[in-house]
């Protein structure tokens, strides 16, 4: 699990709710599930109507990132493709080819397979940068999701706030109506701005940061395989590889 994010969250959830009851005020004041569900429903509205299925479904996915983010062995992947390299020089490129039915990555995968099946390297590179690029761009729209909820959050926490005081106009005969309109009104707002900075906005930056760790690991894979066909020094390979991560 990412503690960090956990403790972000709560650090800020806290710091929030601590400066309400600072202030003399109670936690229950700021809980309005009417202005939740405006705020919320009127989002994802939003954020559906502009995202395709794929995408809208993928970053809904995303999500479990955010606590358990995807494995990335930066030093393991580097021992792995040296492994393959020195495989490679002794035994020749067909030798790795029991080594890709082992593989759970698809790009991996793919890869080795045509390194084995004798690509040539710059072929190699052109093939898996054109995956590459293909993937970081999909994975991106994905993660963009939520910076649009970040968006929108804001805005119709507003409308809130005026279908809030639109209630209150509408019963200044009746003071005994008045207070909760006037509490969806503000508490609309505060949802609105509170899940945009403190849940949709960091949460979208912490998906493309893990996004761009796991580009940074495929070029890592296309530079190993690259310099494998090229038939480089394992030493050589492995101290190129290491340069991505000190």
């Amino acid at each position: 699990m990412d503690k960090i994010s956990v403790l972000g969250l709560l650090f800020g959830i806290i710091a929030i709710v601590g400066g309400q009851l600072l202030e003399g005020g109670s936690v229950a004041s700021l809980t309005q599930p009417t202005a939740l569900l405006i705020v919320l429903g009127g989002t994802m509205g939003a954020v559906m109507l502009q995202s395709p299925y794929v995408t809208f479904v993928r970053g809904l996915r995303m999500v479990g990132w955010v606590w358990y983010p995807p494995a990335v062995d930066y030093l393991q992947l580097i021992k792995q493709i040296t492994n393959w390299s020195q495989v490679s020089r002794r035994e020749g490129l067909l030798a790795l080819e029991s080594v890709i039915n082992q593989l759970r990555d698809d790009f991996t995968r793919k890869g080795l397979q045509l390194l084995v099946d004798g690509a040539e390297p710059e072929r190699l590179r052109e093939v898996l940068e054109v995956e590459i690029g293909t993937f970081e761009e999909e994975m991106k729209l994905s993660a963009r999701i939520w910076e649009a909820a970040g968006g929108y959050s804001p805005t119709i926490g507003i409308l809130g706030a005026v279908m809030g005081l639109i209630q209150v106009m509408e019963n200044l005969s009746d003071p005994s109506k008045l207070g909760a309109g006037i509490a969806v009104a503000f508490v609309a707002t505060i949802y609105g701005v509170g899940l945009a900075n403190l849940v949709f906005l960091p949460m979208a930056n912490k998906l493309k940061a893990h996004i761009n760790r796991q580009v940074v690991q495929r070029e890592m894979i296309v530079d190993g395989l690259v310099g494998i066909a090229n038939g480089d020094n394992p030493r050589i390979i492995e101290s190129r590889l290491l340069s991505y991560v000190f």
